[in-house]
């Protein structure tokens, strides 16, 4: 499972960061938006991640095929 951010729809809010402590979702240096670190999505790590898709209050985590 793969994730991605929609910039246009992020306030940089952090909340799936720290849901993930930056292990699934982290920060990008370029415009403190989120950012999807999809190499960390791993079986311990796929719930924390479904969690902050579920959590973000602009629904700017979508889910990629």
């Amino acid at each position: 499972m793969r994730y991605k951010v929609n910039k246009d729809k992020c306030i940089g809010c952090g909340m799936c960061v720290g849901i993930t402590n930056g292990t699934v979702f982290d920060f990008d240096e370029d415009d403190n938006l989120a950012k999807a670190n999809n190499d960390e999505i791993n079986d311990e790590t796929k719930d924390l991640a479904i969690e902050a898709c579920n959590s973000c209050p602009v629904g700017a985590i979508e889910k990629e095929n």
